[in-house]
């Protein structure tokens, strides 16, 4: 089991930290797919600095383990991390749903399924 908590973690915070440096940079796909779905460019900062908060987060989580078993602070940060990235990108599958953008519904969902994942195997070390 902690074996793929590590594995399914560390996946999930690259995952994360790529889509907020795409955010803050700028680029292109995030831009396009911003403006479809209705999200005001000016706040991809933000939306970015919650991303990268929660990759910081799992990271703390699972820089606090030993083995077997985190510090108590350390796994209660990463299990906060991943529940802001499951409530988050909650959003983001509902902004796409209301806007009825379904031809990328597997990105944001991919990253949900990520960040439950990760809580999953949190909650189970």
């Amino acid at each position: 089991m902690h074996v793929a908590y590590v594995v399914v973690t560390a996946v999930t915070i690259a995952a994360n930290a790529a889509i907020a440096a795409a955010d803050l940079a700028g680029a292109r796909f995030v831009l396009a797919n911003s403006a479809e779905v209705g999200v005001p460019q000016p706040w991809l900062p933000r939306l970015a600095a919650l991303k990268a908060a929660g990759a910081a987060g799992l990271a703390v989580g699972l820089l606090g383990t030993d083995g077997t078993h985190g510090t108590d602070l350390a796994r209660t940060i990463g299990v906060a991390a991943a529940i802001g990235l499951v409530l988050f990108y909650a959003g983001a599958l509902a902004a796409h749903t209301r806007a009825r953008v379904f031809h990328n519904l597997a990105f944001p969902g991919g990253y949900f399924a990520l960040a439950v994942a990760s809580l999953v195997l949190a909650l189970a070390r």
